[in-house]
């Protein structure tokens, strides 16, 4: 959502110049050569030449024609616009990115924080347009009053989410096509996994944080193992609709998961601290080692989701065969 209107245009105008011409039609005059005997006396009919004449009408009209600027120094607060700014080819016009924005390589990662920022230390970058997924209450509103146009891409909530990001930074960046494509490759590569979906007749706990946090079929994430088959155990839990319900250790120890994804694995859980739970050593996924580390991938809604999912669908595979 482009919260400040991106600033100046360029303007060319071109001088469309319509003539008209319409040529008058005259008639000449003429005698007649045979005389008619009406009376003693002769007449002579003479038709008078008349002449209409239309002049040339010049009409100028002058229609201005706005070409947009797109942005020459981004900076972007988000890891996953880091991560489609560049999969789209406007790498070049970003300038710094926020200490969590680690992929791709050659993204000129900074200390700027996405969570805490400092306003002047974005400004010292001179940027035109700022990218954020989150705004601590006065971000928004020091940028625009430093004349910086700002865009919110919140965390996305379905997968349909990630693609209008991707198309809208492609559009504010004069990369549509580019952005049009990577969309196109995700929703085909997706569609491929979807075909053999794996995790059919397996349930799962995907685990957010250690105080059991998790998220239920109607998140981005859950969206994503369903398309490989997996029944999510946190789903009647979410009564309140949130997606994101704190479960107890004892439902999920009743509910009995035969598999278990850890997006806390970067915090240190594992298999090994998971055995240490009270009562998880008798969980499915528990006994048959099925627990799957995830990196930071599972955490972003860019073009890696692809990855993301394959790696998933590897892991099942092996873990099955």
């Amino acid at each position: 959502m482009l919260i400040s209107k991106l600033g100046n245009k360029r303007r060319t105008t071109a001088l469309v110049v319509l003539s008209l011409l319409l040529l008058g039609a005259s008639c000449g005059s003429s005698t007649g050569s045979n005389q008619v005997a009406i009376s003693a006396n002769q007449e002579t009919a003479t038709t008078e030449a008349v002449t209409t004449t239309t002049e040339a009408v010049d009409e100028t009209t002058t229609t201005e024609v706005m070409e947009p600027e797109f942005p020459e120094a981004i900076i972007s607060l988000s890891p996953t616009a880091t991560e489609i700014l560049f999969a789209i080819g406007a790498g070049g016009q970003v300038v710094a990115v926020d200490e969590y924005s680690t992929y791709p390589e050659e993204a000129p990662t900074t200390d700027l924080s996405g969570f805490t920022p400092n306003i002047e230390a974005i400004a010292e970058y001179e940027p035109d347009l700022v990218v954020i997924s989150y705004d601590p209450g006065d971000l928004v509103v020091g940028l625009e009053l430093l004349d910086i146009d700002v865009v919110m891409q919140g965390t996305a909530l379905s997968v349909e989410d990630t693609y209008s990001q991707i198309t809208e930074l492609g559009g504010l960046t004069g990369h549509s096509e580019e952005a049009q494509e990577l969309s196109d490759s995700i929703s085909a590569d997706l569609a491929s996994l979807a075909e053999n979906p794996v995790g059919t007749g397996l349930t799962y706990f995907h685990e957010v944080d250690a105080t059991l946090y998790t998220a239920t079929s109607s998140t981005f994430i859950g969206q994503l193992y369903a398309l490989l088959g997996l029944e999510n155990i946190a789903d009647p839990a979410d009564e309140q609709g949130w997606g994101y319900p704190q479960l107890s250790p004892e439902y999920i120890v009743s509910a009995n998961p035969d598999l278990i994804f850890l997006a806390d694995a970067i915090y240190g859980e594992s298999l090994d601290t998971l055995m240490e739970r009270p009562g998880w050593s008798e969980i499915t996924a528990v006994q048959n080692y099925a627990v799957i580390e995830l990196d930071e991938t599972s955490g972003r809604w860019g073009p890696r989701i692809v990855d993301f999912l394959t790696g998933i669908h590897a892991a099942i595979t092996d873990l099955t065969s």
